[in-house]
Order: C-alpha cells, then sequence, then structure tokens
C-alpha cells in the first residue's frame, strides 16, 4: 500500500459475491485480500458507511459515500502512515516493529501464572 492514511475495510468472501460487479471499481488486492481503501469509515448503524476520495470524470476531487450492511464487513483496519506500529518489549527497551507479512512476534519468555 502507498504512504496514507485512513481504513482497509475487509470483505467475508460471500458478500464479495453478493455485491458482485458493483464493487469491483472500489477494491484493492493486498497480501490479506481484497479491501476497500476509505478515509473515513461509521459504523454506528446497520449499513457501514466508508467515505472514499474519488475524481469526477472532469477530474475534480469528489469525496464518494459507500454503504454496505454491516454483516458484510469481516475487519476494518485502521492504517495510519505517520506513527510507529509494533509491540513495546520492556526487557529490551525497543519497539519491535511489524512490517506487512511479517509473522507475529513471539514472548521471548512465558507469561507468568497467576
Amino acid at each position: 500500500m502507498s504512504e496514507w492514511s485512513g481504513y482497509a475495510v475487509f470483505f467475508f468472501p460471500p458478500a464479495l459475491e453478493a455485491l458482485g460487479d458493483a464493487v469491483k471499481p472500489y477494491l484493492q488486492e493486498g497480501p490479506a485480500g481484497s479491501f476497500v481503501q476509505c478515509r473515513e469509515v461509521d459504523t454506528g448503524g446497520a449499513f457501514i458507511e466508508m467515505t472514499l476520495e474519488g475524481r469526477a470524470p472532469d477530474g475534480h476531487a469528489v469525496d464518494l459515500e459507500l454503504m454496505v450492511p454491516g454483516n458484510m464487513v469481516r475487519m476494518i483496519v485502521s492504517v495510519r502512515s505517520d506513527a510507529e506500529f509494533g509491540f513495546y518489549d520492556r526487557n529490551r527497551g525497543g519497539a519491535v516493529t511489524l512490517e506487512p507479512g511479517m509473522p507475529p512476534v513471539s514472548p521471548t519468555e512465558p507469561a507468568a501464572k497467576p
């Protein structure tokens, strides 16, 4: 993905099939599958409302609103290109940064039992 801040909205496979050609212009492909890149997401109702940036036929920037039923959305990922993302290792005093496609970081010591 290029440098951007916003959200990646992933759908269940049956939802992509049901939406068909109507959603295809908005989909992008990534290592985790097809997603919609959007600037804002509102999950407050029965529909997930996504605000996307687009271009009108004359080249002017426009805001597009894409709304889908909430049960079609598998996952919403917040993406920030200006912040460090990862896990803090208190034993080493530094952050362990995760890059896309990296395996999960396993702890160096087992957690203490209560």
